[in-house]
């Protein structure tokens, strides 16, 4: 029994850099030429030629499944990966990079599960923060900026306790101190310099904070920077990214069994399902990854029964409010609510989000968020502005399952963590679990690095996915969605089936440009010359031609993938959406020449699933609290504390990672006796 304890956060963001991407001509042209001497340069120059291609898309599922059932004994694939969310995708895109022959399964669609529900930062989480700082001394890398200043602030909590002037004085001198170490610290990743912000600047730029209250007063605030990213989209721009570089990829494939080698002491392969056919087929492979997220024990299992589970699963909940509850460009973090926990409210998508919640769970394919973890959340953010917080504001509230990782191999639950863990408790099995979004591409590395151990295998080049950008991304710039506005037009047909021509608006151009980045003028094409450039509902950017193109080029198999993978429509108003999946429905069904009975199954299976996110709309709720007749404004939190802010910077949504970068406030509250 082989047990790697993986304390790594570094690598924030996988397969991508930080920065834009200049036009894909000129990024080639820049590119070193590969020597025989440096396989891992050749690999990588011949990896980007392959993604920056123009109009670079997947092979289709056809050939994918193909590919996967022509494996045999005796010509196996190098690595099968179990497990399509974002460390699934991350070790397909790694192993086929490096050479190998490399297939991938999901049960359901790509990031179906854990990796489309997160709060959408790439930091780690403050919990986490902790844990990374306290490895810092073995030199490990930081995961992001951010964990600089909550080490800061941390520290500052346990030192100050009577805080009165003098004090005060210092505690904005450690600031200022932590503010230059975590500049420092950042490096080449610092976005923009640390700041601080008097109370009337912070009010100004947070019109919505209250500033004083239960005689507390707000003292100032200091600015930060940090990353966000649309999760499931940079899911499925991974999976499409390793495709593109040689990995066969299949959704609604489900692993029924691991196959053994004759003595049964070896894993060799699995038996899959098709579920979209009910077809099954064998996949032999000199390893397999179980990258499966909450049920990895699940697979674990399917080799020896008898194994300790690994898995301790807790929920996360987040609520989705209007956008006047975070203006535009700005958020907050709550640091330490009544229980110990961290709460978020972050502008997103043109909406906020707001969470998250802590607490155990049951592991179920679709979690579901309960009323008080709502209510939660909303006391959390109404003690901390002037403006009212009502129940019947949550537009959508969703559960995620975090799969935190106990070693099999120690003796006691000590080592449950947020950290990653890679094990092969049974030969030709590694099991990689644990970790987030923020270490997702150096928990891939490690895990095919474990692939490689296992399985003897020969790469022809070390991991280059920290220098490659996903699909979409070469050539990329912030104002790429100019092209989108100045070139294109969104033909829509009338209900009498008239096409009308209309403008490619900025909302509109945006939005493409930052989910498909240079793909977008694809979907702008479908829009102009198949007349599907009619938004498909009220307030949003979302076209119609989206749904074609997602069908073709990005493995959209369902109603649901699309409302919650790839336009992400369920997640920002599940009222909208519900409304939207007729016509969703209408032209997925002409794309997968889908039957009468099969369009009243995918009817009745995006209701079902939307039902699940807790909406004012399908959710009871009447305890009296957070209802439109409570007219009280909600003043600052009488906890003493600490609050942080966020505003976003830019854009730059689909070079490297489809990443927005985002500024934080720490805001101090001063007449307290103790600082918390």
């Amino acid at each position: 029994m082989a047990a790697w304890r993986l304390r790594r956060g570094g690598a924030a963001l996988a397969a991508s850099s930080a920065v834009a991407a200049a036009a894909a001509a000129a990024a080639a042209a820049a590119w070193p030429s590969a020597s025989a001497s440096d396989p891992s340069a050749a690999a990588l120059e011949a990896a980007r030629r392959r993604v920056a291609e123009p109009g670079a898309a997947p092979p289709p599922r056809a050939a994918q499944l193909s590919a996967l059932a022509g494996s045999t004994p005796a010509d196996p694939l190098d690595v099968l990966v179990v497990g399509g969310g974002a460390t699934g995708c991350g070790v397909a895109l790694d192993a086929a990079t490096r050479g190998l022959r490399v297939g991938l399964v999901e049960r359901e669609d790509f990031s179906s599960g854990t990796s489309s529900r997160s709060t959408k930062l790439i930091h780690g989480g403050c919990s986490s923060f902790l844990k990374l700082v306290g490895y810092s001394t073995c030199g490990e890398p930081w995961p992001s900026e951010i964990a600089i200043k909550v080490f800061g602030v941390r520290y500052l909590e346990k030192a100050v306790f009577n805080l009165d002037y003098g004090q005060l004085k210092l505690v904005f001198h450690a600031l200022k101190e932590r503010k230059q170490f975590y500049d420092l610290v950042a490096g080449r990743r610092l976005l923009h310099l640390s700041r601080y912000y008097s109370v009337d600047e912070s009010v100004e730029l947070f019109p919505t904070l209250a500033k004083n209250g239960n005689n507390r007063s707000l003292r100032g605030t200091v600015v930060y920077y940090d990353g966000q990213m649309n999760d499931s989209r940079l899911n499925v721009g991974l999976a499409c990214t390793a495709a593109v570089v040689g990995a066969s990829i299949l959704n609604y494939a489900e692993v029924v069994s691991l196959i053994k080698d004759e003595s049964g002491k070896r894993i060799i392969g699995a038996r899959i399902r098709d579920t979209l056919s009910g077809k099954e087929f064998e996949t032999f492979a000199k390893v397999v990854v179980n990258a499966a997220g909450p049920f990895c024990d699940s697979v674990r299992k399917m080799a020896n029964n008898n194994v300790v589970p690994m898995i301790c699963p807790s929920s996360g909940v987040h609520i989705v409010l209007p956008d006047y509850y975070s203006p535009e460009g700005m958020g907050l973090i709550v640091p330490k609510t009544k229980d110990g926990r961290v709460v978020f409210m972050l502008p997103w998508l043109g909406r906020t989000v707001a969470g998250t919640t802590d607490s155990n769970t049951a592991i179920t394919m679709l979690p579901e968020p309960h009323e008080d973890e709502i209510q939660f959340i909303l006391d959390a953010i109404s003690d901390y502005l002037n403006v009212q917080v009502r129940r019947s504001d949550v537009l959508s509230a969703w559960s995620g399952i975090r799969p935190l990782a106990m070693d099999p191999s120690a003796k006691n639950t000590e080592s449950i963590s947020r950290d990653h863990v890679v094990f092969e408790d049974y030969p030709g099995l590694i099991t990689i679990t644990g970790g987030k979004w923020t270490t997702y591409r150096s928990m891939a590395e490690d895990a095919v690095n474990a692939a490689v151990r296992s399985g003897n295998l020969q790469p022809a080049n070390g991991c280059v996915t920290d220098n490659l950008h996903i699909v979409g991304g070469y050539g990329w710039d912030p104002a790429s969605f100019t092209v989108l506005a100045q070139n294109y037009r969104r033909m829509k047909k009338t209900y009498g089936g008239k096409v009308i021509p209309g403008a490619m608006d900025s909302a509109v151009s945006k939005h493409l440009s930052h989910a498909y980045g240079t793909l977008a003028e694809q979907v702008a094409t479908i829009a102009q010359n198949e007349g599907l450039g009619k938004r498909l509902a009220h307030g949003y950017p979302f076209l119609e031609a989206e749904v074609a193109y997602c069908a073709r080029h990005e493995y959209c198999e369902s109603a649901v993938d699309f409302v919650a993978r790839r336009c992400r429509l369920a997640f920002l108003d599940t009222d909208a959406a519900g409304r939207a999946l007729p016509r969703i429905i209408e032209i997925l069904a002409s794309e997968h020449k889908w039957d009468k009975a099969r369009q009243k199954v995918e009817l009745q299976k995006g209701r079902e699933f939307l039902e699940t996110f807790k909406s004012s709309k399908n959710a009871q709720f009447s305890d009296g609290k957070h209802n439109d007749d409570d007219r009280k404004h909600n003043t600052v939190n009488k906890r003493d504390g600490i609050i942080t802010q966020h505003i976003f910077t830019s854009t730059s949504s689909i070079l490297a990672h489809r990443v927005i970068w985002v500024n934080v406030y720490w805001i101090l509250k001063c007449s307290v006796s103790t600082f918390v």
